[in-house]
């Protein structure tokens, strides 16, 4: 920062820097190089310097603090006792100039802004401590120091123009600062929206309580649940305050997030958990927080290829095609949900006969009929079931598709012949259709196998 004349002290009446100007002895050679008996630190120049100042010595006081900042310039106190020392005296100008050296050395030195600002404001010069907010939150994204010195200098400078009755200028620093978090995504961006909204809620006098709720809403949607307890407790408390029933079902919302999501944390494969959460979002309706949710649960497959681990995971993936058809009307996605879940599922070791027939009958509403044959044709390759077969032939026999039906329990047989279900349904469509030589030779091929698991419920038919 440039330091200058500055117009307040002409109005006050306080010296000018041109006024107090001293001027320092030149540098001699040091003759005596042996060590003094006693060392001065600066706790001995600081009081050497009052010592000096109670006589009116202002020179020489100046030399003993210059003498105490070559000793340790890193003594914040030191420079904030050295700039009270020019103020109580009024020589403003060196004060400036104390405190320009000291932010320029120790930029990430809150209290060291702070005084300087509050100089300013002492001296009613509102354009200069403006300047000089400016000039700290410059310091602070050029030194990338976030994590030092970070909220309290924006909302310092916030509160600064809300005293000057600047209420555009308190929202604008607040936005910026929401910029420069975000970006960073910094731990205490949660703080610093909570007090946004509080400002737009109580800090100004026309209550702009829309505003706020805006505020909070677009902090939860950004920012990470696990950082949003004291958010959701003030929008809780924000939507209570003003009656607003969908804002407290939102915050009441909120603080179930909260409580899945630490669950979900500490155990990711309490599938129930998930269920639980995604109906929340679902309730709220935010089409794509549903989805994230169904991703991230879905994201957690079981550790083991055993079945029993699976059973409760895959409703994961048939609820979340169900929701892509029935309630985001997105049939592509819904397919889409289908083919990756039959893709995961190890069917060499298991398989679920329900996803298979979910997929087909899926196929089948939006009249894709070779859609349907190619799922259900795959699932008698890969994972061969009763319940895949029984399906299949009952689509095919409803389509009057006779040929199909014959060829479908053909390998129905061909896989499971001991199935004395199959071999009884076989000949009920063959005798249905008035075929009694077709008939009488599967129920010939039926008892003529070596193991049935129902003969008795095959010669009652017969």
């Amino acid at each position: 920062m440039k330091s200058g004349p500055r117009d307040a002290d002409r109005t006050l009446g306080y010296p000018t820097r041109k006024d107090t100007e001293v001027k320092l002895p030149r540098q001699t050679r040091v003759k005596n190089k042996t060590p003094a008996p006693i060392q001065s630190t600066a706790e001995h120049l600081i009081r050497e310097a009052r010592d000096r100042q109670s006589v009116n010595e202002f020179n020489s006081a100046r030399r003993v603090w210059e003498r105490a900042l070559e000793v340790d310039y890193r003594n914040h106190t030191l420079w904030c006792k050295y700039a009270e020392f020019e103020m109580k005296n009024k020589f403003i100008d060196h004060a400036w100039n104390v405190w320009d050296r000291a932010v320029t050395l120790s930029p990430r030195v809150d209290q060291l802004w702070n005084n300087y600002i509050r100089m300013e404001e002492n001296l009613g010069n509102v354009a200069g401590a403006r300047q000089i907010f400016e000039s700290s939150s410059f310091a602070i994204m050029k030194s990338n120091a976030l994590d030092t010195y970070n909220l309290s200098a924006w909302i310092n400078f916030a509160d600064f123009e809300m005293k000057m009755g600047e209420v555009d200028r308190a929202r604008n620093v607040y936005e910026r600062a929401v910029e420069i978090f975000l970006a960073d995504d910094h731990d205490e961006a949660e703080q610093l929206f909570v007090a946004f909204a509080e400002f737009e809620e109580m800090g100004c006098n026309c209550k702009e309580t829309d505003r706020a709720r805006c505020i909070y809403k677009f902090a939860l949607d950004r920012i990470p649940k696990g950082r949003a307890e004291d958010l959701y407790r003030k929008f809780l408390a924000f939507g209570k305050q003003y009656g607003d029933r969908e804002g407290i079902e939102d915050a009441i919302a909120g603080k179930m997030r909260l409580q899945y999501e630490d669950r979900v944390r500490k155990n990711p494969m309490n599938y129930d958990t998930w269920f639980d959460y995604i109906r929340l979002e679902e309730r709220v309706g935010n089409q794509e927080r549903v989805r994230e949710v169904y991703e991230r649960a879905i994201a957690n497959v079981p550790p083991a290829e055993e079945k029993r681990y699976w059973q409760r995971y895959i409703y994961l993936w048939i609820n979340y095609a169900l929701y892509e058809e029935v309630d985001a009307g997105d049939l592509e996605r819904t397919r889409d949900v289908y083919r990756e879940c039959l893709k995961l599922i190890p069917h060499k070791k298991f398989s679920f006969a329900k996803i298979w027939l979910l997929a087909a009958q899926f196929e089948i509403r939006q009249l894709n009929l070779s859609g349907a044959r190619q799922i259900l044709g795959n699932a008698i390759g890969k994972a061969p079931k009763d319940k895949i077969f029984k399906k299949y032939i009952e689509m095919e026999l409803r389509l009057g598709n006779i040929d199909r039906c014959r060829k479908l329990y053909e390998k129905y047989l061909e896989w499971s012949p001991e199935n004395c279900y199959a071999w009884s349904k076989y000949t009920e469509l063959e005798k249905s259709l008035d075929e009694t030589e077709r008939a009488r030779a599967i129920f010939e091929l039926a008892i003529a196998q070596p193991v049935l698991d129902l003969p008795e419920f095959l010669w009652k038919v017969a």
